[in-house]
């Protein structure tokens, strides 16, 4: 027996097939084998056929059906990840009206940082815990103002899950964590943010019914399950956005916890317990998975845009050609935490919410001629890296949040052991390592929808755990006195 978990990106659809007996992953795969198609009309626009979501979503799952020679029968209960903050508009007879507008699309910044002014700050960080910004909300205001006759065939809007769901089960719905990465959640109300819509204009009849997040979320009907491979009325039990998601396929559920990613840009999402937001917007605030009236669990989500990208920018322009990631690991190793002075602030990859949307761009500073080689180099590159991540960590903490332990998947950065090192000894945290991805978070999570399990512990607690790295209490004073002297250089930079 089995459940089924797919990850909707914008890049590729995964499937994955995790047994319920011993929660291993099964057979796993992803379409298409080349990069997804983005639209892109017109400078900063991102838009993609919801359409073609589906049918890649069949070639996966019909692919691990065949691979694990699995029953169509055998799949107990289906999850759902998917791309952020996308807006996908149907009318009455489901039809998408429009291609979807997706996570990476500019176009509404200015909507939402009208909104923002002429609402105030106070009302919407108090109510949606952010800035209307270029979210859902902001997206459907431009197609409200730009694209008329669009706009009044609307039945319904969805997130790219939402349509997922919509066409396996033939029912719409969304879930308050869908809505909060929206701007659509009023956090001080528990209720559709009213303010928001009213607003802009958009009424309260285009937004879905609400559903926990693990929850019946409808069955597959006959058409789905035949394209699909799989058996009609087979339910639908859980739906999360991508890093929600990414945390709960990591274990982290409760406040403290921290889920990263460190691949080309670099994602620090946090746990709260208590309702917070940061003042600067620096950080995103959303309903976590397991978020509830009664059971506060928010994730704030903070992003780093040059993180991987400065390594492999350190890998192609100052290491020795033909070097690997590991021979910089090396090399690094033979310089002193610090690099004697050395430091680089890795924000060459745009402008940064953290930094309150500057663009300083990458720089090396404190570098002596008479001291410093490219060893020096490599290395006060991934400590700069780290240091950018504690940077956002500290804003998260200024918010009530207190960080104990990190989980990471073991891929990217993660693999350079100077990375974890140091963020672990800077932090202060615990940092987790471990084999999983947001579609088997997803398949663990239909399992938690369905009743499988009989919590989240129990779901993850095949988890395959690969390395445990404490802080260095021995060089910790090392670390955060380079972190303080990057600090320093950061402010001064940014002033």
């Amino acid at each position: 027996m089995y459940t089924l978990g797919v990850d909707v990106g914008s890049s590729s659809v995964k499937a994955s097939l995790v047994s319920i007996e011993t929660g291993k992953c099964v057979a796993t795969t992803f379409f298409p084998k080349t990069e997804a198609t983005i639209i892109a009309k017109q400078p900063g626009w991102a838009e993609q056929e919801p359409d073609e979501w589906w049918k890649n979503l069949s070639l996966s799952v019909n692919f691990i059906m065949n691979e694990a020679k699995a029953k169509a029968s055998d799949v107990k209960a289906i999850g759902i990840s998917y791309q952020m903050h996308g807006l996908v508009c149907v009318d009455k007879q489901q039809n998408v009206l429009r291609p979807a507008i997706i996570w990476c699309d500019s176009r509404a910044v200015p909507y939402g940082e009208k909104a923002f002014k002429s609402l105030g700050s106070d009302l919407c960080l108090s109510h949606i815990l952010n800035s209307p910004g270029n979210f859902t909300a902001s997206k459907l205001a431009w197609v409200r103002e730009n694209e008329p006759a669009i706009f009044e065939k609307i039945d319904k809007i969805m997130l790219p899950g939402d349509y997922i769901a919509m066409r396996m089960t033939g029912e719409i719905c969304t879930t308050i964590s869908g809505l909060s990465e929206g701007m659509m959640w009023d956090f001080n109300t528990n209720d559709v943010a009213l303010f928001l819509l009213d607003y802009y204009k958009i009424p309260r009849s285009f937004i879905p019914e609400i559903r926990p997040t693990f929850s019946d979320q409808g069955h597959l009907n006959a058409k789905a399950a035949a394209e699909l491979g799989l058996a009609e009325g087979t339910p639908v039990t859980y739906r999360g956005g991508d890093q929600p998601n990414n945390a709960l396929s990591l274990g982290v559920l409760n406040p403290g916890e921290i889920a990263a990613t460190a691949g080309t840009s670099g994602v620090v999402y946090g746990v709260n317990g208590t309702v917070n937001y940061d003042t600067l917007s620096r950080v995103n605030t959303f309903a976590h998975v397991n978020h509830a009236k009664d059971n506060i669990r928010l994730g704030h989500l903070l992003c780093v845009n040059g993180t991987g990208i400065l390594n492999s920018w350190m890998k192609r322009n100052i290491a020795a050609e033909g070097i690997s990631y590991n021979d910089m690991n090396e090399l690094a190793t033979k310089v002193e935490i610090g690099c004697e002075g050395l430091t680089v602030l890795p924000f060459g990859n745009g402008a940064e919410r953290m930094l309150e949307n500057k663009e300083i761009g990458c720089s090396i500073q404190g570098l002596s001629f008479n001291t410093h080689n490219k060893n020096h180099i490599i290395r006060a590159a991934q400590e700069g890296i780290v240091f950018s991540f504690k940077y956002g960590i500290d804003i998260m903490e200024e918010m009530g949040m207190k960080v104990s332990k990190i989980h990471a998947g073991n891929a990217n950065m993660f693999l350079s052991p100077i990375f974890r090192d140091t963020l672990a000894a800077v932090t202060g945290a615990t940092i987790e390592l471990y084999d999983t991805d947001g579609s088997l978070g997803a398949a663990k999570g239909a399992g938690i929808g369905a009743g499988i399990y009989k919590s989240a512990e129990e779901a993850f607690s095949t988890l395959a755990k690969i390395r445990v790295i404490e802080p260095d209490t021995a060089n910790q004073s090392k670390y955060i006195a380079a972190y303080d002297l990057w600090k320093s250089r950061l402010e001064k930079t940014k002033a």
